[in-house]
């Protein structure tokens, strides 16, 4: 079968859109200085005498809407957007759903055990993989404060990731790569507790990359799923903006 009859065949499969659609009113993280976003700024228009055509800039933080992650975004050196091959982001996905625990706990943070229950329920998951955490706090997007779930004194409230649960997946099962719907990539009551996103951290600076505020992980399948993840290829970028699917039969 050439290659063209398999894209025929693939797209009589699942095709998941997993990225949220960004205007000028899309939520980013708080200390990013004002002004900071600015899309689609008319630069050249159809009425111009020269050539009739609409050119348009494009102003924004490489951690703005569905974004991926690189190292050297908390660390100086390490690798960045376009140290990453095209074939790189083209995974196995597995989602492990705590949905139902973040329901009754905005601030869980994934365990061992719901690790434990997932491979009981759907098989071992296998090196190389994209792990993505379903909490459906994406049903929250675009609403700022209810993504970040404040407090009266401007206290965060999300679900997100453990160490203990990363360092597993990471050191025991080798995964390539992880990803989840809130903000950031530390249950916010972790990182209260540590003073910094030690999660994230310990993702960034051990070489591997994620994509955070994921959208559509309710409807995909646990296992046997492929992901695709795209950005443009800025020299030296330490995030950027990302459109990522999935595909399943």
């Amino acid at each position: 079968m050439s290659l063209w009859e398999e894209l025929e065949q693939w797209k009589t499969y699942n095709w998941v859109e997993l990225s949220h659609t960004i205007d000028n009113n899309s939520p980013y993280w708080g200390g990013l200085p004002e002004g900071s976003i600015e899309l689609g700024k008319v630069v050249f228009d159809y009425d111009e005498e020269i050539l009739s055509c609409r050119i348009q800039t494009f102003k924004f933080a490489g951690q703005f809407g569905t974004h991926i992650d690189f190292p050297v975004h908390f660390t100086p050196g390490l690798a960045a957007a376009d140290d990453w091959g095209p074939y790189d982001l083209a995974l196995p996905l597995v989602v492990v759903d705590v949905s139902a625990k973040v329901a009754e706990n905005p601030e869980y943070a994934v365990t061992l055990e719901d690790i434990e229950a997932h491979e009981s329920a759907h098989g071992r998951i296998p090196q190389g993989c994209f792990v993505a955490l379903r909490t459906d706090w994406s049903k929250k997007w675009p609403d700022n404060d209810a993504l970040n779930n404040f407090d009266e004194e401007g206290g965060e409230h999300a679900p997100g990731w453990s160490m203990e649960v990363l360092k597993f997946l990471y050191e025991e099962r080798g995964i390539y790569a992880n990803g989840h719907e809130s903000i950031d990539t530390d249950a916010s009551v972790l990182a209260a507790q540590a003073g910094d996103l030690a999660c994230e951290r310990y993702v960034l600076s051990n070489g591997h990359v994620q994509v955070e505020l994921m959208d559509n992980l309710d409807k995909l399948p646990p296992t046997g799923a492929v992901i695709f993840v795209a950005w443009p290829r800025v020299a030296g970028a330490t995030g950027m903006p990302v459109r990522a699917w999935a595909v399943f039969k």
